[in-house]
């Protein structure tokens, strides 16, 4: 299918907004919801993959709208790139730690699934800090409770969906669930830890190596 029929396909779209739409469902009948997504079919990349630009674009948002009376934040020294890895990489290592412990541990979901459960377990979060921002302007340094609680609401919310997610598509209990949320996290930790240690290694190679070019380059001209 070319690029042009692939955009004006109305079924197409079709089938991708009712995904979407599916995740106002996922948010409030979350048991049912995570098990039709996966294994119904329910769900859809391209709309997990819009939920996730959704969350980049709220942060950026966020970060450049939101009163300084809850943002301290100077918008013109903001990093955009470094904003939006500070979202991706901790999801992408998220995801892939998590399908890796659980695949060893009779986990039935894929990285498909689990990274389809956890974008979707977002959605609380872009849709209650987008009226937050606006909210942020209009409200008193008195009245700055009102606004946490719905920031923690939103963190919270999305928190417990990706516990109902991991639930469903791996089929555990909740304490086997947990368990691996925790194992998880420290999981991102050694990833983490190894990617750094990494890096490390090759700026100091690529230094090395430079700088016996220079050395070579300096005796021979």
């Amino acid at each position: 299918m070319s690029i042009v029929s692939s955009l004006t396909d109305k079924k197409r779209w079709g089938r991708l907004g009712a995904s979407l739409k599916y995740a106002l469902h996922v948010m409030t009948h979350p048991f049912d919801g995570f098990w039709d997504l996966t294994h119904e079919k329910r769900g859809s990349m391209g709309a997990a993959n819009i939920i996730v630009f959704s969350v980049l674009v709220v942060r950026l948002l966020s970060l450049e709208h939101t009163s300084f009376l809850f943002n301290e934040v100077y918008w013109p020294s903001v990093n955009i790139v470094q904003q939006c890895l500070s979202v991706l990489l901790p999801l992408v290592i998220f995801v892939v730690g998590n399908w890796g412990l659980t695949t060893l541990f009779e986990g039935k979901g894929t990285l498909k699934d689990v990274y389809m459960a956890t974008a979707y377990a977002l959605t609380p979060y872009v849709l209650l800090q987008l009226p937050m921002i606006v909210l942020s302007n209009a409200v008193t340094v008195d009245e700055a409770a009102f606004y946490n609680i719905l920031n923690t609401l939103s963190l919270l919310w999305s928190g417990g969906l990706i516990v109902c997610g991991m639930m469903m598509i791996h089929d555990y209990g909740l304490a086997k669930t947990l368990l691996f949320i925790v194992m998880t996290l420290l999981a991102m930790l050694i990833i983490i830890f190894l990617l750094l240690l990494f890096f490390t290694l090759v700026g100091d190679g690529v230094g090395y190596f430079t700088s016996i070019y220079k050395e070579i380059t300096f005796r021979l001209y």
